[in-house]
């Protein structure tokens, strides 16, 4: 078999936004969706190359299934590659994310959307609990890190520390653990595919280092100032233009903290989002915050797109700019949002990638990841908890036909591995017939 044609630019972006339109099913989904294509299909790199990207991107906070897309288009066209790999991967679900919120916050009043978006949520509680219980299954597999979990939500559940206090804390017991009881802190499993040989790839087993990613302490500086400049300059140029404590430079400061808490995918930081738009800043309500997250699971794309659901009913609800411009405000508080989150993901493959690899398999490195991803566990049930009290009990009486739709998701996700987007739909039309029904 022979190793396929090099690949040109034109050809990998045409790849980069069909993927962006067709990435459903959450990372797992989009990891599997680039493994079938680019290692069996096209050979554009190997089984081996492949892994130790995704394991490389899976140390680092932030969305792992846009690293992974920005480190392959980076390996094979230069930085220029891994920056378009990147946006054409996430500016569909952006863009779609945008017309829902739109939707949504103009009709979501109408009977028909409250009765979809009532069968809805009750689903989302079920995917939420879903997740702790994929994550704690791959993540707690001794005592010590399932107590470092247990800490962890009765940390953020009952006494409301703050969610970076606990990544921290959590970071420092992997950090001595790692010393004392290394073998508990080793890091597990990696990607569930098997290591095969398709063929020839592009960038083989043994295909050298491209030049562009080897590490050079020059290289590293560049892209760190580069990234660190653009977010730097943005942000001033929306605290001048907006006032310091305006809506849109507050968004870049806290989305930006946002995107550096994002171990263990978008759940993880999701109940750090709550503190802060929901709770601290009021940009959204918790009502409005499960229906995002709804919205957002039915969008492709990675999850923590639900930022610029966050955004844009921010933008709108603090009216940025007056009354008849809400649409424009809630499109320039997504845009906001979105641009703090993901330029870190861009800033960390474009920069640290040689030097973060480097480190891979040094227990004393990837301990303190190994335990802020237990404490992830405690936090997302936590999410789970505090869902469930704003669906089944809302306005403070038990909601029946909530609590029985959201128990039918949890079995259906969780015994029968019903797919998310048919889940969302089922769910949303017995929201639909019971409100029709109960008028």
């Amino acid at each position: 078999m022979q190793s396929p044609a090099p690949v040109t630019l034109r050809e990998a972006l045409r790849y980069w936004l069909k993927l962006g339109f067709i990435s459903f099913g959450g990372p797992a989904g989009q990891i599997a969706l680039m493994h079938s294509e680019l290692v069996e299909r096209r050979r554009w790199i190997s089984e081996q190359r492949f892994l130790h990207a995704l394991n490389y991107c899976m140390l680092l906070p932030g969305p792992e299934a846009t690293q992974l897309a920005v480190y392959i288009g980076w390996l094979l066209h230069r930085g220029l590659g891994g920056i378009l790999a990147g946006l054409l991967f996430i500016l569909p679900s952006l863009a779609l994310l945008i017309g829902l919120s739109w939707i949504y916050l103009a009709w979501g009043h109408l009977p028909a959307v409250a009765g979809i978006m009532a069968g809805i949520k009750p689903a989302v509680v079920a995917i939420v609990i879903g997740a702790a219980w994929r994550i704690g299954t791959r993540t707690l597999r001794n005592g010590l890190l399932a107590a470092i979990a247990a800490l962890a939500f009765a940390a953020i559940a009952l006494f409301g520390v703050p969610f970076p206090l606990i990544v921290l804390a959590a970071a420092l017991a992997g950090l001595a653990g790692g010393r004392l009881w290394p073998q508990r802190f080793q890091p597990g499993g990696g990607h569930p595919a098997d290591r095969r040989h398709y063929g020839p790839a592009l960038i083989d087993d043994d295909t050298p280092t491209p030049a562009h990613a080897r590490f050079s302490w020059r290289g590293l500086v560049k892209a760190s100032v580069a990234g660190a400049g653009l977010a730097l300059a943005a942000w001033l140029l929306l605290a001048a233009v907006y006032g310091v404590d305006g809506t849109l430079a507050r968004m870049g400061w806290f989305f930006t903290k946002a995107a550096l808490m994002t171990f263990g995918g978008a759940y993880a930081v999701l109940p750090y989002v709550v503190q802060g738009a929901v709770e601290k800043y009021g940009w959204l309500s918790a009502t409005q915050m499960i229906d995002g997250l709804a919205l957002g699971e039915t969008t492709p794309g990675p999850l923590i797109m639900i930022v610029a659901f966050v955004g844009f009913v921010g933008g709108w609800t603090q009216a940025l700019f007056g009354p008849a411009a809400l649409p424009l405000a809630g499109i320039a508080g997504a845009l906001v949002a979105s641009l703090f989150t993901f330029l870190p993901s861009f800033v960390f493959i474009l920069a640290g990638g040689p030097l973060v690899e480097s480190g891979r398999g040094n227990v004393r490195l990837t301990a303190p990841l190994t335990a802020i991803s237990a404490a992830v566990v405690g936090v997302i049930a936590s999410l789970a908890v505090f869902f469930g009290q704003h669906v089944f009990f809302a306005g403070g009486q038990l909601q029946a036909a909530a609590i029985g739709i959201g128990v039918l998701a949890s079995v259906a996700l969780l015994r029968y591995q019903v797919g998310t987007i048919k889940l969302i739909a089922t769910c949303a039309l017995a929201g639909l017939v019971l409100s029709y029904w109960h008028a």
